[in-house]
């Protein structure tokens, strides 16, 4: 039988034995919890709580602020000591909320449901009031993505579990050590579609997990696990939509209008939490790794958690540190700093020690085609860096530049170490920046 993929990709090493066995341990943050405002695509939310307000875990802080955008609520209880300009990760800087903690993480109330007894639309206001978000990245609200214009075409919802980014294994940890939540966030989301079917999509490479899953969703006829190749990059949501459905998606259209839904693991489970539990997103679970830390880990992490105080729990640097990168070493991003707050699309902290991107020397491209090959958007990535790197964004759009999903193994699998992805990545924000102002 043919295994369960899509056109192109690369083979990195994938680093996970270095945490994979590591089972998720709570982590209590000591230093001051720094929130953003701003932890998803769309307007930043609107601060409620002011300097010297007490606020308790889970209280609403800031407000959505407008149809995309995302609440945000305390991670602990303390003092607001006042609101900042901060840098995040990604290297932009957002307004964020610093409280002082207590270490008293005294809660606020939370009121639980039998998601039976709720409506379509209280599942998706509880989903909205507790401020999920897209958790792989993206950061998209959860609740407009579970309102499509045409929810009657939705034919499947499709668990991202793949977890193809090298080092990750956080995704890996939950479904092992909750699939009942999984299964249970996927039936809420599968109760809002009544005819689609839920697939949990698992790469090849973590037999445990898909054996798991396939145990706990068994008897659940509207779900099925789905093994899937192991080949980077799986989890995309064009690659995976493709490979469990066989069904193509391009820059112009939203999985919606495959009649697909693409959520992660983390977000599935956060959907449990919200609708059933009654509780916000305040915790995401982060993969401390990398050949230069201490003691490798999977923590459950209270959002505002700085970066320093994660690799200061797993045990701080054993070797000397050549690169950050909060993420993977495919789509993450490099870091100046570990002074940055763990956000609700934080993945992982990983530290290298070695930059196999500084110490490459870049030499001419010798049209070996390898590049065209990997690439998942069947583009032409040599001759879009060389468009991108001329400036001439006509023949770039008209070359399918757009259609790049910046996923990095272009420039992962091209001999002669050209940045490839980067120079179509800036290539892309120009013009997408270009059409916001028209």
């Amino acid at each position: 039988m043919a295994k369960l993929t899509f056109k192109g990709g690369v083979h990195p090493y994938d680093g996970k034995d270095i945490s994979r066995e590591k089972a998720i341990v709570e982590l209590v943050p000591e230093g001051d919890i720094v929130i953003p405002l701003s932890q998803h695509i769309g307007a930043g939310a609107v601060p409620l709580v002011k300097k010297g307000d007490r606020v308790l875990v889970g209280q609403l802080i800031g407000e959505a602020n407008g149809f995309i955008s995302a609440n945000v609520h305390s991670s602990v209880s303390g003092t607001v000591k006042g609101m900042e300009k901060r840098r995040l990760a990604n290297g932009t800087k957002a307004d964020c909320i610093i409280i002082e903690n207590d270490g008293l993480y005294e809660e606020t109330e939370y009121e639980k449901k039998a998601f039976g007894d709720l409506t379509d639309e209280e599942i998706r206001e509880r989903v909205k009031q507790a401020g999920v978000v897209g958790m792989g990245g993206a950061g998209f609200p959860t609740n407009v993505k579970l309102t499509p214009k045409n929810p009657e075409s939705i034919e499947y919802i499709i668990v991202n579990g793949a977890e193809c980014e090298p080092y990750l294994t956080s995704d890996y940890r939950r479904m092992l050590e909750e699939p009942e939540k999984l299964k249970e966030g996927l039936l809420v989301v599968l109760k809002l579609f009544p005819t689609a079917k839920g697939y949990i999509a698992i790469e090849d490479n973590k037999p445990e997990a898909i054996k798991i899953m396939t145990e706990t969703v068994k008897g659940c006829d509207r779900i099925e696990v789905k093994p899937v190749k192991t080949k980077y990059p799986q989890g995309g949501e064009r690659a995976l939509i493709y490979a469990t459905t066989g069904r193509q998606i391009n820059s112009t259209m939203l999985p919606a209008d495959a009649g697909c839904i693409v959520h992660n693991v983390d977000t599935v489970v956060s959907i449990y939490n919200a609708v059933i539990e009654g509780k916000p997103l305040i915790k995401r679970i982060v993969t401390v790794t990398g050949e230069a830390v201490a003691e490798p880990q999977n923590f459950y992490v209270r959002i505002g958690t700085s970066y320093e105080e994660l690799l200061k729990k797993a045990g701080g640097l054993k070797k000397e540190a050549a690169k950050y990168i909060s993420g993977g070493p495919m789509m993450g991003f490099a870091m100046m700093s570990l002074d940055v707050p763990v956000t609700k699309g934080t993945s992982s902290l990983l530290v290298l020690d070695k930059d196999a991107v500084k110490e490459a020397e870049e030499g001419p491209c010798i049209r070996c085609g390898r590049c065209a090959d990997a690439c998942p958007g069947r583009v032409m990535p040599a001759k879009l860096s060389t468009l991108a790197v001329r400036g001439n964004k006509e023949a770039f759009v008209k070359f399918g530049g757009m259609e790049c999903c910046e996923c990095g193994c272009c420039s992962f699998i091209c001999p002669a170490k050209k940045p490839l992805t980067q120079n179509i990545k800036s290539m892309r924000k120009q013009i997408l920046e270009d059409r916001k102002k028209k």
